[in-house]
């Protein structure tokens, strides 16, 4: 967190997810403009707090998780986070309604981006 140089994530490629593994990882990065995909689809408690919180300049997140009931899994994930263009791609609508419905205290949607789906 807080490396403000860094402009790409290297690759995050695990599918198993321990509990809060990566809380805050790039959290302050402010010119990180591209994020990795997140290829897990069972999250696990806190795995992505505050992951991309502050990271004002990234453009898309691709996030393919379709299990999000872990506690406190994508709290502020994405606050003060992306540009006016930044996109959000999940694996399949199921999972931005899960979002919006039942997690809308937890700041999981980021606020003005944009919802695209990998999976329909």
């Amino acid at each position: 967190s807080g490396c403000t140089q860094l402009t790409q994530a290297p690759a995050l490629p695990a599918t198993t997810l321990d509990s809060y593994c990566y809380q805050k990882m790039f959290s302050g990065c402010t010119q990180l403009t591209q994020a990795p995909e997140l290829p897990a689809t069972t999250l696990a408690n806190g795995c992505y707090v505050e992951m991309f919180r502050d990271c004002s300049a990234l453009s898309s997140v691709t996030m393919l998780a379709t299990d999000i009931r872990a506690y406190d899994c994508l709290t502020d994930w994405l606050t003060n986070a992306g540009t006016n263009v930044s996109i959000l791609i999940l694996a399949n609508q199921d999972v931005y309604y899960d979002m919006l419905n039942n997690y809308t205290n937890n700041n999981y949607l980021p606020v003005g981006w944009n919802v695209w789906y990998k999976n329909n």
